[in-house]
């Protein structure tokens, strides 16, 4: 009888610090949403977490990388509310709702002491399929060309895939990285590499070398240009999830399409979109 009561005594204790975690202050209940997929719009949608949960302390909001694929798999079996897309749905995606959150541009960035500054996108495509292998072949120095590439799923690999490699493959031989940042840490390490990243990552960064984004075709790569076409190279940043968001799901998503929400992802680099809904 005594272990019974013991028992029901631990079950109340667990069930009231449990309301007690789902309860600030106020009493107001909390809520939690997990955002999961490409980590080239993690880092983005990590600073604007910040800024929402200062403005809504009761609205929790957990965010992982993983990759555009990785971000359709965790909404698909329910691990996640929203995933993050650095590619267009493909075609067995398109049953899931998705949002346009932004515009990012797709820099080739290489080492800032290499004496390229332009490439036609045939010969960022030739680098790639390993047809050029030197950067003499292009108006460089004589060195061999190591290619840096991101892994299968990776939306910005897709994005590249589709605008500059056409109906070719990156080479085997690529060097394969799981993140931009690993992408962009590497060619600015190595006078010899050529990477491919969003545009608004490269810029200079505390703590890493700098990087220099390579003109295609004479044109430089710049929000400007993305937005009055004449830098071909960028893609769109989605938010999906499985079904029209409700609640305090619905309730992030807003707010990133707010205006304080674009102001935050311009100054960050990105280009702003008026929110253009797909069901």
């Amino acid at each position: 009888m005594k272990r019974l009561i013991l028992i029901l005594i631990i079950m109340l204790s667990l069930g009231l610090l449990s309301a007690c975690a789902d309860s600030g202050a106020s009493g107001e209940k909390t809520t939690r949403v997990v955002v999961a997929g490409s980590t080239s719009v993690k880092p983005y949608v990590d600073i604007l977490m910040e800024e929402y949960r200062f403005l809504y302390p009761h609205n929790s909001v957990s965010v992982q990388g993983g990759g555009s694929s990785a971000g359709v798999r965790a909404v698909r079996s329910g691990i996640a509310e929203i995933g993050m897309l650095s590619r267009a749905l493909t075609a067995d995606e398109q049953d899931l709702w998705s949002v346009e959150i932004a515009l990012d541009g797709l820099a080739i960035i290489i080492h800032p002491d290499n004496l390229v500054n332009n490439l036609t996108i045939e010969q960022v495509r030739g680098i790639y399929t390993r047809s050029i292998t030197n950067w003499s072949e292009v108006g460089g120095h004589d060195a061999k060309i190591h290619i840096i590439s991101r892994e299968e799923g990776s939306g910005t690999r897709s994005a590249f895939q589709d605008l500059v490699m056409a109906d070719e493959f990156i080479s085997q031989r690529a060097v394969v990285q799981n993140s931009n940042g690993a992408v962009r840490q590497l060619v600015s390490g190595n006078r010899d590499t050529i990477g491919f990243i969003s545009l608004g990552l490269a810029e200079h960064q505390p703590g890493m070398r700098d990087v220099k984004a390579l003109m295609l075709d004479g044109v430089a790569p710049t929000q400007e240009n993305v937005l009055n076409g004449s830098y071909g190279l960028y893609r769109a940043f989605l938010f999906i999830s499985a079904q029209e968001p409700t609640g305090a799901v619905r309730h992030f998503i807003d707010y990133i399409l707010s205006d304080s929400g674009q102001e935050i992802l311009m100054v960050e680099g990105l280009i702003s979109v008026s929110g253009r809904i797909s069901e």
